[in-house]
C-alpha cells in the first residue's frame, strides 16, 4: 500500500544569506496584509528585517487597473541589513495589472509566482496586454511558477456559507501560506493572528486559515516546487524584540517623552497621509494619559497643541507636508511665544497633494525657512523606523530644555517601512530636563532667560504672581509687555535666533562611518540611511576610500559638521528632493558637495548610490551610468 507521505514530492532544502520578497496585487487584494503577517513570522523567527509597503496614489483606482497595484516588499536575512532590498528574488503578482508594474523590478531568473486564473481577457486588457504573457514567452528569463490560486482557493472553502466576493477575499491568505511553506516559516504566527482578528467572525476566521493551510499543503503536495529555502536568524544583541513600523516608533517614543518627563501628553492633529498613523496608535494610549484630538482642520490643531503647551503639557501636532504649510502661521506663533511645542512632518511627494502615497524628503527647505520673518525652530529627523522611538524623544528632550518649537521630519519610507526594534531598558533613555517658572523679585518678565540655554521661564495659568502678556505681538525682553522698539525687536529676534544655535552644545557630534579622512564622503539624512550605508559598505569592500555620516540634527547641525566634511576630497549628498541639505551645506560650510536627487516617490536603491559613488570618483562606465539614467535620479 503506497502511504501519503510517499505519495509527497521530496524537496531539497537550500539555504541562503538573504531573499526579497514583494507581494503585488489589487488594491483589494490583501497585499498589504499577506506582506504584514510575512514579515511577523520572520520577526518572530528572528530574521533581521526591512519592508517596504507601496500603496496606490489614488484612494480606489478601478479594479484590476495599474494605477490600482498595491505591493508590499520585505527583505530578510540571517545577517544584518539597511533596505528592504534593491530589487525583489521573488515576486507574487496576483493579476496582470500587478505582473506589468512590478515584472521590471524582479531579478534576471527570479521566481515568478502568478494566480493564473486572473490572466483573462478583461484583466489583461486593463493592464494594456496585447496577448497572454503566461502564454507568450515574454516570461522566459524568469522561473514562472502559474498557479489557479482563485480556483484552488474556491474548492479549500467549498461548503462555507460566504459570498462569492468574501472568499475571493481570502485567496491572499492561500498565496501567504504558500510562501511560507516555500521558506519554511511556520503558520502558528499567522493563526494566532487570525484567531484574534476574527474572534467575531467565526466563519472569516474559518476560510482564512482553510485558505492559508491549503495554501501551505499545495507547497507540500506540489511537485512544481524542488526546492523549499531556509534563512538562518541573523544573530543579534540580546535583548527583547518586537516588529516595528516607524510610525508606530514615533508614537511610543513620544508616549516615553511624557512618562521620561512626568507630563501628559496632547496630541491635536487632522487627518493626513501618510501621518494618520500615529493619531491611531496614541489614541489607543489613553491609559497612559495621552489625550488625543482631531481636529476640523490642520489650523485648529497646531492651535491646539500650542494652548496645551501654554497650559503646561506636552504640546504635540502631526501632519504630512501640505499640512505644515497651512500650520506655518500657528508655529510662528510658538516661536514668537517660545513655547515647546512639537510638529511631525512625514513628507510625501510634493507640491501639493502630489502623491500621498509616496515617500519624499523635500519639506527639509520648509521647516528651516517656511514662515515669516527670521523665524528658527529645531530640527531632527529620524534615519530608520526604530530610530523614531529616541528621536521623538530627542524633540521634547530639546523642545522643554530650551523652550523651543522642534520639527520632526519623518518621511512615507520611514513611517510606513518596519524593521526589528530592540526594546530599550528605561535606564537607556535620556532624561528629560524642564521646570516650570519660579516667582521673582518685583514683576515677573517672562524673558528673564537662562543665561546656559537663553530659554524663558516656563509659566504656565494658574501660578501665582507670574500673570504675563502672550501672544504674537513682539514683546520687551525687560518686561514682557508689548514692544514696538527697533532695538528691542532686533535684540530679540537675535536672542530667538541665539537660542536655537546654543543647542549645538546639547547635542551628539556627528559620527562617520569608515574611514576618517579619504576620497569621499556620503553625506545623508532621514530615509535614505540604510541605502548610503549600504553602498558605502560595498564601495569599501572594493577597496574605496568611502565613508558614510548621516545627520539626524538639522537644525542646528552637530557641532563637528564642518571639520568631518574638510577630511574628504569629496562630498556625495544623496537627496529625495532637488537638492535641499546639499543647497544647505555648499551656503553654509562653502563647500562644492555633489547633490544626487531622485523625485520618483521611491526611496534610493543602493546600486543607485553604488553607481554615482563611482561616477564622482571617476570609476563610472557606460553601463552604470546607463542604469541610473534609466532609474529616474539626476546629479550635478
Amino acid at each position: 500500500m503506497t502511504t501519503e507521505t510517499q505519495l509527497k514530492p521530496e524537496h531539497h532544502v537550500e539555504e541562503l544569506e538573504r531573499v526579497t520578497i514583494r507581494f503585488a496585487g489589487d488594491s483589494g487584494d490583501g497585499m498589504q496584509l499577506t506582506g504584514t503577517q510575512f514579515t511577523r513570522t520572520a520577526a518572530v523567527f528572528g530574521n533581521d528585517l526591512a519592508t517596504l509597503p507601496d500603496f496606490p496614489a489614488e484612494i480606489r483606482a478601478p479594479a484590476g487597473s495599474l494605477p490600482g497595484v498595491s505591493g508590499f516588499q520585505i527583505s530578510f536575512a540571517s545577517t544584518e541589513i539597511y533596505t528592504p532590498g534593491d530589487r525583489p528574488d521573488v515576486l507574487v503578482a496576483m493579476n496582470p495589472a500587478a505582473l506589468k508594474t512590478n515584472l521590471g523590478d524582479l531579478k534576471p531568473g527570479g521566481l515568478l509566482i502568478v494566480d493564473k486564473d486572473e490572466f483573462e481577457p478583461t484583466n489583461l486588457k486593463k493592464a494594456a496586454y496585447e496577448s497572454n504573457p503566461l502564454e507568450d514567452g515574454s516570461l522566459a528569463g524568469y522561473q514562472v511558477v502559474p498557479i489557479a490560486i482563485t480556483r484552488q482557493n474556491e474548492l479549500a472553502l467549498e461548503g462555507l456559507p460566504l459570498s462569492a466576493k468574501d472568499k475571493f477575499r481570502c485567496r491572499n491568505f492561500y498565496a501567504l501560506g504558500l510562501i511560507l511553506w516555500l521558506y519554511g516559516r511556520t503558520l502558528d504566527t499567522t493563526i494566532k493572528w487570525a484567531t484574534e482578528q476574527f474572534k467575531r467572525r467565526p466563519d472569516i476566521l474559518e476560510a482564512n486559515l482553510r485558505a492559508l493551510r491549503a495554501g501551505y499543503n499545495f507547497g507540500e503536495t506540489t511537485e512544481l516546487f524542488r526546492v523549499q529555502y531556509r534563512v538562518p536568524p541573523a544573530k543579534v544583541p540580546p535583548g527583547t524584540y518586537r516588529h516595528i513600523s516607524g510610525n508606530e516608533a514615533t508614537a511610543l517614543g513620544f508616549v516615553a517623552a511624557s512618562v521620561l518627563s512626568g507630563l501628559p501628553l496632547f496630541y491635536g492633529s487632522y487627518p493626513i497621509t501618510p501621518a494618520s498613523d500615529i493619531l491611531h496608535e496614541l489614541s489607543k494610549l489613553k491609559n497612559f494619559g495621552v489625550k488625543t484630538f482631531q481636529a476640523e482642520d490642520e489650523i485648529a490643531a497646531i492651535g491646539a497643541a500650542i494652548g496645551a503647551a501654554y497650559g503646561g503639557h506636552l504640546g504635540l501636532t502631526g501632519t504630512s507636508g501640505p499640512g505644515l504649510a497651512l500650520k506655518s502661521e500657528a508655529l510662528n506663533l510658538a516661536v514668537m511665544t517660545e513655547l515647546p511645542i512639537v510638529v511631525i512632518d512625514v513628507q510625501r511627494a510634493g507640491p501639493s497633494t502630489g502623491m500621498p502615497t509616496k515617500t519624499e524628503q523635500a519639506d527639509l527647505l520648509q521647516a528651516m525657512f517656511g514662515r515669516n520673518g527670521d523665524s528658527y525652530v529645531a530640527i531632527v529627523a529620524p534615519c530608520t523606523p526604530s530610530d523614531c522611538f529616541i528621536m521623538a524623544i530627542e524633540a521634547f528632550r530639546i523642545a522643554l530644555k530650551h523652550m523651543v518649537p522642534v520639527v520632526f521630519l519623518s518621511d512615507g519610507y520611514l513611517g510606513n517601512g518596519s524593521e526589528p526594534w530592540r526594546i530599550p531598558d528605561i535606564s537607556e533613555l535620556p532624561r528629560i530636563e524642564w521646570k516650570y517658572a519660579e516667582p521673582q523679585e518685583g514683576k515677573f518678565n517672562p524673558y528673564l532667560r537662562d543665561p546656559k540655554t537663553l530659554a524663558r521661564p516656563w509659566a504656565v495659568p494658574g501660578q501665582k504672581g507670574l500673570e504675563h502678556r502672550i501672544g504674537g505681538l513682539e514683546k520687551s525682553g525687560e518686561t514682557g509687555d508689548i514692544s514696538y522698539d527697533p532695538r528691542n525687536h532686533h535684540e530679540m529676534t537675535l536672542a530667538r535666533k541665539a537660542k536655537v544655535d546654543r543647542i549645538v552644545d546639547d547635542i551628539p557630534l556627528l559620527q562617520v562611518t569608515g574611514p576618517e579622512e579619504g576620497d569621499l564622503l556620503v553625506l545623508g539624512w532621514g530615509g535614505t540611511y540604510g541605502s548610503i550605508t549600504s553602498a558605502c559598505e560595498n564601495a569599501r569592500k572594493r577597496g574605496l576610500s568611502v565613508a558614510s555620516a548621516h545627520l539626524r540634527y538639522l537644525n542646528p547641525f552637530p557641532a563637528n559638521l564642518p571639520e568631518v566634511l574638510k577630511r574628504y576630497k569629496k562630498v556625495l549628498i544623496p537627496e529625495l528632493n532637488t537638492g535641499q541639505l546639499a543647497l544647505l551645506i555648499r551656503g553654509r560650510f562653502l563647500v562644492d558637495a555633489v547633490s544626487f536627487n531622485k523625485i520618483s516617490g521611491q526611496p534610493f536603491k543602493i546600486a543607485e548610490i553604488e553607481g554615482k559613488i563611482d561616477e564622482v570618483l571617476g570609476l563610472r562606465d557606460e553601463y552604470v551610468l546607463e542604469f541610473t539614467r534609466s532609474a529616474g535620479v539626476s546629479g550635478g
